[in-house]
């Protein structure tokens, strides 16, 4: 069972850069996701990456600006926000699902584990 701890969030001025973790033990058995939740809003996922091989994927704001990665040593997933904007204001939490990447890595009943969330704010 994945119990998932993120850290890294903050307050930064436009253009600036965070690093998220999601800590865990055994993570490499798991998919992890990243979700985001801006106010007033529901949770959508932004970010994946695979058990097995992986291979990452990002919603399309993200794209370019944010990047997924896992250091299976550190039982950890890392997602490095770079470029940061207001509009990426939110709570962002990571998910975990046992095995493989779903088809619909970005929907939140597709995952079973949840983190507390950590809030970051984009703001001058």
């Amino acid at each position: 069972q994945a119990r998932l701890v993120e850290s890294g969030g903050g307050l930064v001025q436009p253009g600036g850069s965070l690093r998220l973790s999601c800590a865990g033990s055994e993570l490499q058995h798991y998919a992890i996701a990243w979700f985001r939740q801006a106010p007033g809003q529901e949770r959508a996922g932004i970010s994946c990456i695979n058990n097995i091989d992986d291979n990452t994927y990002y919603e399309g704001s993200v794209k370019g600006r944010f990047t997924i990665s896992r250091d299976s040593t550190k039982n950890t997933v890392f997602l490095q926000m770079n470029n940061l904007k207001p509009e990426d204001t939110g709570l962002y939490y990571c998910a975990a699902r046992f095995g493989a990447l779903p088809y619909l890595w970005e929907s939140v009943n597709e995952y079973d584990y949840w983190g507390q969330g950590t809030q970051v704010t984009v703001s001058s």
